[in-house]
């Protein structure tokens, strides 16, 4: 049986990205090239064009991220798809959490590529599948089983044991939730990798964002 994997994100070290750009490498798979990370900007910094060869999709910690196609705002998130090609600003700063799949490449117009997509979580509904348990649909790509989700627990809520057929990264915006690992706190990173087993608790609630790839089943 796979445990999950408790990643405290204050005891990586930044890395320089780029001028007034550092990142947190949190995960990686090296067959796969998916990767989960935090980057930094300063204010004013900039990334210039480049064509996402595989997706992308963030939410904004702190600050505010921009490109040709609008500005996602702290507490947002944003979807770069296959092919997307734009440039990206942060005029006051921004602190980024970010999944990706594949590569970036340098670009030099925009052209017919798909556009970045916004997403303002306040216009959301949320749903609750579970007693205690609520969720509001970010993203969804059901050709790959891949899924995003903003997730809040009541205060004592419950998930029973379930096995993930396919793996999910949850990070903790507010409070903090526990599994058979140990207890996931506000501003880290959980990864379930495929096969893992374990049940999902918190005492005081919990509000996380959770990125699927794959389905569960009950055990």
């Amino acid at each position: 049986m796979s445990a999950s994997q408790l990643i405290e994100v204050n005891q990586r070290a930044w890395q320089q990205m780029l001028p007034g750009i550092q990142i947190k490498p949190l995960w990686f798979d090296e067959a796969s090239k998916r990767r989960v990370q935090i980057t930094r900007f300063d204010p004013g910094s900039t990334l210039a064009m480049h064509r996402h060869d595989g997706d992308e999709l963030l939410y904004v910690i702190e600050g505010a991220l921009s490109d040709e196609h609008g500005t996602v705002l702290a507490g947002n998130a944003g979807y770069r798809p296959n092919g997307c090609i734009h440039t990206v600003r942060s005029e006051h700063g921004a602190t980024v959490l970010a999944f990706v799949s594949g590569s970036v490449s340098p670009a030099k117009e925009i052209g017919s590529a798909p556009p970045s997509q916004i997403i303002t979580l306040t216009e959301l509904a949320w749903k609750e599948p579970i007693p205690g348990v609520r969720q509001k649909p970010i993203w969804e790509d059901k050709a790959t089983k891949r899924r995003a989700a903003l997730v809040r627990f009541e205060p004592g809520a419950k998930l029973a044991p379930h096995r993930h057929i396919g793996d999910e990264f949850v990070f903790v915006i507010e409070g903090s939730n526990a599994d058979e690992t140990g207890e996931l706190h506000v501003g880290n990173l959980s990864y379930r990798p495929n096969g893992c087993t374990h049940s999902v608790w918190t005492k005081n609630g919990a509000t996380a964002i959770a990125f699927v790839s794959g389905t569960v089943e009950m055990v």
